[in-house]
């Protein structure tokens, strides 16, 4: 993997944030507000890391062959055969507009009609004799149900980046849920301010109390293990079964997980991971702007499940409670009065997450152990 330039920041700005835990202080207001700063990220954190896709069932449903995206600033195209460049060998024109699909057997540009196969090899190029210049294959992996890609290609190994959060997820199945529910969320928020109020409780009793009613706001503990990620867990009440309004579970139990406790986990850069007793949700993260955050946010439960309102209606109001304490947060980074403030004994989660972020704007990637 090749050195990252540094991220524009000075060593001034980054030095708090770089501190040992209860003597460090948050990130500057520019990694939150700079748009060179987003620039920065959508290259290097995103593109060039490991962007979560989706579920990969979803990606080319019956039909598709060919589905375009936009991973941090690169375009991708995806396939059956795999992800690739997509990024025509002749003039570089996008062989298909973002966001669109295609059911075509052949890849052809728009521009000058040149073809590929789906497999990204060369089929031709019309009035030329010009063969073999195929598409560069990028790094793509399915792990847990949820396809990841490097668009860059040239990050480490998608398990070094994962490292144990693979076995904490595994017992989850979470490959074998059904998709129940799915919200979309438009954040007036930088996304490192949605990952850092994520990973803290420190807020839950002035604005969750339905949260604070079914598990204890300083419950659970973080967890220091390898991978570029930040988690942990916290505790169900005695009489709460799962996280939903009344503390019943209107679903079904997932064979194999935790009956008394729920996890979060962040994977840098763009997926949060709950796992509760009976279903899992998450949070994909799409920067849209410095201050705006597209959020995808998912339900997923046992097979024979109709029904995760109740896990919907908490979580969507949970949701929405924090979605305003973040614009609030960014709102109050673009005063002029704002310093970057102290952790709370209790923040060490998301001190690791600053640091990690702070290391990479510093041009050092998040690596296996790390």
């Amino acid at each position: 993997m090749r050195a990252w330039p540094p991220a524009p920041l000075t060593e001034a700005e980054l030095e708090g944030a770089l501190r040992p835990f209860g003597a460090a202080t948050m990130l500057p207001a520019t990694a939150y507000t700079s748009g060179e700063v987003l620039a920065w990220e959508r290259r290097h954190l995103f593109a060039g890391t490991w962007s979560c896709l989706g579920r990969a069932d979803e990606l080319l449903p019956g039909g598709v062959t060919q589905r375009a995206v936009t991973v941090g600033d690169v375009p991708v195209l995806l396939t059956p055969e795999g992800a690739f460049a997509n990024t025509c060998r002749h003039r570089g024109h996008e062989l298909l507009a973002e966001g669109c699909t295609s059911a075509r057997d052949l890849v052809v540009c728009p521009y000058h009609a040149w073809a590929y196969r789906l497999d990204g090899t060369m089929r031709a190029a019309p009035g030329s004799a010009i063969r073999g210049l195929g598409l560069p294959a990028l790094p793509l992996t399915v792990w847990h149900g949820w396809a990841f890609v490097n668009a860059t290609g040239d990050a480490p190994p998608f398990a070094g980046h994962a490292g144990a959060l693979t076995a904490l997820v595994g017992p989850y199945a979470p490959e074998r849920l059904t998709l129940a529910a799915r919200h979309e969320y438009d954040v007036r928020a930088n996304w490192k301010v949605i990952v850092e109020n994520y990973h803290e409780c420190y807020h839950c009793p002035l604005i969750h109390p339905e949260l604070c009613a079914v598990s204890p706001p300083s419950s659970g503990d973080n967890y220091e293990l390898p991978g570029a990620w930040v988690g942990g867990s916290m505790d169900l009440r005695e009489h709460a079964e799962t996280m939903s309004l009344d503390g019943r579970s209107g679903g079904a139990f997932i064979p194999g997980a935790e009956r008394r406790r729920v996890h979060y986990f962040g994977l840098l850069p763009d997926l949060l991971i709950s796992l509760h007793p009976d279903y899992v949700m998450t949070h994909r993260l799409r920067p849209l702007a410095p201050g705006r955050t597209g959020i995808e946010c998912s339900w997923y439960v046992p097979a024979g499940v109709t029904d995760a309102g109740y896990a919907v209606e908490f979580w969507d109001r949970t949701n929405r409670q924090d979605w305003a304490a973040c614009a609030s947060v960014q709102r109050g980074l673009a005063s002029p009065h704002f310093r970057p403030g102290p952790f709370t004994p209790g923040e060490d989660a998301v001190h690791r997450w600053v640091r990690t972020v702070a290391l990479a704007y510093r041009g050092e990637p998040p690596v296996s152990g790390a």
